[in-house]
């Protein structure tokens, strides 16, 4: 733990305990999409599934990428992850992103895709609603977590017929704000 980084947060103001619960609850719901988002990625087959295909395999790489960068500040702050994988993935900030009943139909995993993105977009939401002008390192990991989560939200979003979203599938590299934080 980097004592004096929780000892200047504390002293900001924020609940450190109640930062790292939600930095933990997050890293497990990134850890699980990644995983619910191989499975998902895997049914989107067909003429309609192959064109999604590739931007759930963003999405899925993206996530790993931010459980991977939400990590260390984790631990940093004095928190640390479940011993178990099980309690780990039980306590997810969002619920499991689970194959639909009809594995054949591309609208119905893209409405799983569409509202795990928006519970991420929500949880990032707050941790940077809690953190803002008082834990800059976690406040900024935040940001830079919703920037890509909005962009996955738009991609599925768009998918779905909700009208254009101004976002273009990325080409390059991955994690392009979160890069940061996985050197």
């Amino acid at each position: 733990m980097a004592k004096v980084t929780r000892e200047v947060v504390e002293k900001a103001g924020v609940n450190v305990d109640q930062l790292v619960e939600s930095l933990v609850r997050n890293a497990a719901a990134e850890l699980t999409t990644y995983y619910y988002y191989t499975i998902l990625r895997a049914n989107l087959i067909g003429l309609e599934g192959e064109g999604i295909k590739e931007i759930a395999e963003v999405a899925r790489i993206e996530d790993r990428n931010h459980f991977e960068a939400l990590v260390p500040r984790i631990y940093e702050l004095g928190g640390a992850l479940p011993r178990d994988m099980k309690e780990f993935h039980d306590i997810s900030g969002c619920p499991p992103a689970y194959l639909p009943e009809d594995t054949t139909d591309v609208n119905k995993i893209l409405k799983v895709l569409v509202e795990a993105e928006r519970c991420a977009v929500r949880q990032y939401t707050n941790v940077c609603n809690l953190t803002a002008g008082k834990d800059h390192r976690t406040y900024d990991l935040a940001l830079s977590i919703l920037n890509e989560e909005i962009e996955h939200e738009s991609w599925f979003s768009e998918f779905l017929g909700e009208g254009p979203s101004g976002h273009f599938m990325r080409r390059g590299e991955s994690s392009p704000f979160v890069s940061k934080f996985l050197k």
